[in-house]
């Protein structure tokens, strides 16, 4: 397949080729140093290319289909100006990497972070995040999952409105700020994963249209036009895409990439996009050397996604589990069931925990139909299980994060929860200290007409959901600002407690053999009453055991503990001294060592951690 965009040969020398199958003339006009206009010469396929000399790195050029008009490039790999302007020339090899023995990490060995660039630090920038990953490696993270960065019209954005996949954000610090990250990251042990969209394109600055058929009419997207991966000329429109997993890949060393809603991208030719992709990628492993992971959010509730394209699947190394969060937040957010219609239930968390899916091929009161397959026998490393990400939070009128909505208590089962778990956890950032700033959706168009649809559907969106507020402004300054982290909050108080509560939980998950197991033959669990759940966990050959009792009421439970070992060390017990903010008049002391069938005592929103031991 042919590269598009503008390859720089070094010495002066670029190739540029640009896609537009049914273009009778194009033009390449360099406006930057010198002012010239090229034609372009067909190259088959559909494209046009042409070598020129003294079009060094910095170069701005454009494209004018027809010689018309300019149009920045569609494969454009920087847009120093913003997404209407000229796109940039980039010497991609011009960068020296530090990482040469950088290999990577196990998937199953990852605690991922999802973080939004412009409101992680108050810079909002690549550079600015490096400072803060020393702390953030402290904490047991070893791997941030970047919200998009393919540029967007304006600087505030979650940058889903991309419109130039191949192009770095200019206002994050464009392609060198991007690798100064990626390198900083690897030398402290975190990888790093970008999310990315490949459902639609966002509507600003979006000329792709000036270009070729890269959109269709036969299908339609939530959110703009739908790519046109099946139609006439879509050869060009796969190229365009599958190209670009291997571009992050190879240009900007990432380690994983996280697919935005593949569910809302429609493919009918016999090979698929994403098979495609896959295949793609596993050459370039096999080529660099290390692993390079695919991840999905995806609707579909289906093992395909996760299965390999031999077995009839897309290929995706693991998928984000939604229902594991629906499951558990309704059980702590006694309002999550105004949100979440179809849970409630302590059998569904308990299903999550032992298949995956909670919905496989039930009746769905939400969505007027039955949803699902079952993922039963699925390893855990094949998900990727939260509590919060940036749609929980941005897709609430207030913008809360789970901190504002519960209790101190509940947010300690809610990490003891996800991080016992034999899935692969990502917390959304500010989660590991309880941040309690707003996670807003917001904007920062240019053209007014846009900038009042987006208002327009924010508020039909929020009234669907029967919220007594309207959402702020996305438009507004205001609202991007708010939504940036008080990182200093960290260090003091109920925030200090519970980061600290989650580094205990991520040292455990990272050093006790049985949370290391990710085989679903090692997991089991089963209701305690009506609102506790027993977590049994086990390493594959039966040897070692660990019991996790979660209390979900307000009053306390007893259960007995299994017959599977003589005795029982208590690990872990979030109603201990060194987990409260404050002092408690002491109640019935947790015994450090009990006997087989001993019924104990798990007090009220509290869970208990035990390791089977010998007499």
């Amino acid at each position: 397949m042919k590269k598009a965009g503008a390859i720089y040969l070094g010495h002066g020398r670029c190739r540029f080729t640009v896609w537009a199958p049914e273009k009778q003339q194009m033009l390449l006009h360099l406006v930057h140093p010198e002012d010239r206009k090229l034609p372009m010469q067909p190259d088959g396929g559909g494209y046009l290319t042409l070598e020129v000399e003294a079009a060094y790195p910095g170069t701005r050029y454009f494209y004018m289909p027809d010689g018309k008009r300019d149009y920045p490039d569609p494969a454009s790999f920087h847009q120093p100006d913003g997404v209407h302007l000229a796109s940039a020339v980039v010497d991609h090899a011009a960068y020296t990497w530090q990482d040469s023995n950088w290999r990577g990490l196990p998937f199953q060995d990852l605690v991922l972070y999802e973080l939004h660039v412009g409101t992680f630090t108050p810079e909002g920038t690549f550079a600015a995040i490096i400072p803060r990953l020393e702390e953030l490696a402290e904490t047991g993270i070893n791997a941030i999952e970047l919200m998009p960065v393919a540029q967007f019209p304006g600087s505030r954005n979650w940058g889903y409105d991309g419109v130039y996949p191949y192009a770095v954000q200019n206002s994050y610090g464009g392609p060198e700020g991007l690798k100064l990250l990626v390198d900083a990251c690897h030398a402290r042990g975190i990888a790093v994963f970008l999310d990315v969209v490949y459902n639609h394109l966002g509507p600003e600055g979006n000329y792709l249209s000036q270009f070729g058929p890269y959109f269709t009419d036969h299908y339609k997207s939530p959110w703009g036009d739908a790519l046109n991966f099946d139609g006439g000329w879509s050869d060009g429109v796969r190229s365009y895409i599958s190209e670009n997993p291997l571009y992050w890949f190879e240009h900007y060393h990432l380690d994983g990439l996280r697919f935005d809603a593949i569910h809302a991208v429609i493919d009918n030719g016999a090979v698929h996009i994403w098979e495609q992709i896959h295949q793609q990628v596993k050459k370039l492993e096999q080529r660099l050397g290390r692993r390079l992971y695919l991840t999905a959010e995806s609707d579909y509730n289906s093992p395909r996604v996760v299965k390999t394209p031999e077995m009839g699947g897309f290929g995706f190394d693991a998928q984000w589990l939604d229902d594991f969060h629906h499951a558990l937040y309704v059980l702590l957010d006694k309002k999550g069931q105004e949100r979440y219609i179809d849970f409630g239930k302590m059998e569904q968390l308990v299903k999550a925990y032992n298949d995956g899916f909670v919905h496989s091929g039930e009746y769905v009161s939400f969505r007027k139909r039955r949803h699902g397959a079952s993922s039963a026998g699925i390893p855990g490393d094949r998900f990727v299980a939260f509590n919060l990400n940036h749609d929980q939070a941005g897709n609430r009128a207030k913008g809360e994060r789970l901190s504002v909505l519960v209790n101190t208590e509940r947010l300690k089962l809610a990490a003891a929860a996800l991080l016992l778990s034999p899935y692969v956890p990502l917390l959304f950032m500010g989660e590991e200290y309880a941040e309690e700033a707003p996670f807003f959706y917001f904007v920062s168009h240019s053209d007014k007409d846009l900038i009042h649809a987006v208002r327009e559907g924010r508020r039909k969106e929020f009234a669907s959901y029967k919220w007594e507020t309207e959402p702020p402004d996305a438009q507004a300054v205001e609202t991007f600002e708010s939504s940036k982290l008080h990182w200093e909050k960290r260090r003091h108080g109920k925030h200090r407690l519970l980061l600290d509560w989650h580094r205990e939980l991520i040292k455990l998950r990272r050093t006790h053999p049985v949370l290391q197991e990710v085989s679903k033959n090692s997991v089991r669990a089963h209701v305690i009453g009506s609102q506790g759940l027993m977590l049994h966990r086990q390493t594959e050959d039966g040897q070692q055991h660990l019991v996790c009792l979660f209390n979900f009421s307000e009053r306390p439970l007893s259960c007995p503990l299994p017959d599977w070992s003589p005795t029982w060390q208590l690990l872990l017990d979030s109603t201990a001294a060194k987990w409260q903010l404050r002092k408690k008049s002491p109640g019935e002391p947790i015994p450090d060592k009990e006997k087989s069938n001993a019924p104990i005592q798990i007090p009220p929103l509290a869970v208990l951690m035990f390791e089977a031991g010998q007499v």
